[in-house]
């Protein structure tokens, strides 16, 4: 939750300025939903990034007082959505439940999920880092037939390494996202190498480059670290 719509224009001003023009990785820009219609007005067809939302309703429409549904992200020009961020679920008492239902609202109007799973500070020194992000990712992931896991990415973002500074180790990360993978390939067989697994948690300029050099860690979800956008820029260029 930061930046007015003119910062946030002011933000892809900067971003484009210091982003190599030959940059080849795939970006998506995520602001809040009151900057999403400024910025699509603003975007040139040959940008090398998409926009994307934070959050969506799991329903299309009706009495929701405040919801942003799915329909209303693919007006303003929305590629993709994050479902299930641990803020969200920590701070906002979203359940397993409502991902999954938000998880589908997004595949119906062809909004390409995000879909966060990680474990807390409690749940990883208990030892169960794993029974965690395997419950959300298969309550998330119910019912989705196999051609549609593959158009969605799943981020690994350890709620304690979130805005914390501490990321999490190369090590860690590489097991945890090896460990999604066996189970998307054990319930959707072949899709565990298919499915872009990123990792999110107090990623910088100053570790990218470790964070992209593994083969199991397929992108990230950057917080802090975007809100500079020449650093933003400088994380992009260690991913390409």
């Amino acid at each position: 939750m930061h930046n007015s719509t003119a910062e946030a224009v002011e933000f892809v001003h900067r971003f484009r300025q210091a982003l190599a023009h030959n940059v080849s990785v795939e970006i998506l820009l995520l602001p809040p939903f009151t900057a999403l219609y400024g910025i699509r007005q603003m975007l040139h067809a040959d940008d090398p990034f998409r926009l994307g939302a934070q959050d969506l309703s799991w329903e299309d429409e009706g009495a929701y007082t405040g919801e942003v549904s799915a329909r209303m992200l693919k007006d303003v020009g929305c590629h993709s959505v994050i479902v299930g961020h641990s803020e969200r679920r920590r701070l906002l008492g979203e359940t397993d439940s409502h991902v999954h239902n938000k998880l589908q609202a997004a595949l119906r109007h062809d909004l390409a999920p995000i879909l966060c799973v990680g474990e807390t500070l409690e749940e990883r020194q208990a030892g169960h880092t794993q029974d965690v992000v395997k419950d959300q990712l298969l309550r998330a992931l119910r019912d989705v037939p196999p051609e549609r896991i593959r158009g969605l990415a799943i981020a690994y973002e350890p709620v304690w390494a979130i805005g914390t500074g501490y990321a999490a180790t190369v090590p860690h990360i590489e097991e945890v996202h090896a460990f999604l993978r066996s189970i998307l390939n054990a319930e959707w067989p072949h899709n565990g190498q298919r499915t872009r697994i990123i990792y999110g948690g107090s990623v910088s300029p100053d570790n990218a480059g470790e964070l992209f050099g593994s083969d199991e860690i397929d992108g990230a979800l950057v917080g802090k670290a975007c809100l500079d956008p020449e650093g933003f820029a400088k994380i992009c260029e260690m991913a390409a």
